[in-house]
């Protein structure tokens, strides 16, 4: 640092170096948009949530909740951060993956949306 300038970190991950005593007057936040999510992988999302809200009445109440927390990061347009995303996906295999031949479907369609993230 030179000059005075002093670097604060936030909880937000904002980081801001303040150079010189006054003048600071405040804070440029530019928000850069969520990229958009490829057509292919709003389709296979589409598809997944489909199997998932069949499948839910046919689950133990612990399954049943685990699929309905995941539920949110499922959806196309939600804007969530790829690891929450792969969080819900693995959830969801789970509980499929305990139900033998009747959650093979939900697994291939998480299978398949873990593939065009390019997390498989």
């Amino acid at each position: 640092m030179s000059g005075g300038d002093r670097h604060y970190y936030f909880g937000s991950g904002d980081h801001v170096t303040l150079h010189g005593g006054s003048g600071n007057v405040g804070i440029d936040k530019r928000v850069t948009p969520a990229p958009e999510t490829p057509p292919a992988l709003q389709e296979a999302l589409r598809e997944l949530l489909v199997l998932v809200q069949e499948l839910r009445a046919q689950v133990p109440q612990a399954g049943a909740a685990a699929l309905d927390d995941s539920l949110p990061a499922l959806r196309a347009e939600a804007n969530v951060p790829q690891q929450e995303r792969h969080r819900a996906l693995y959830a969801v295999a789970g509980v499929a993956g305990t139900l033998g031949a009747l959650g093979v479907p939900i697994v291939e369609a998480v299978n398949k949306v873990l593939g065009l993230l390019g997390g498989q």
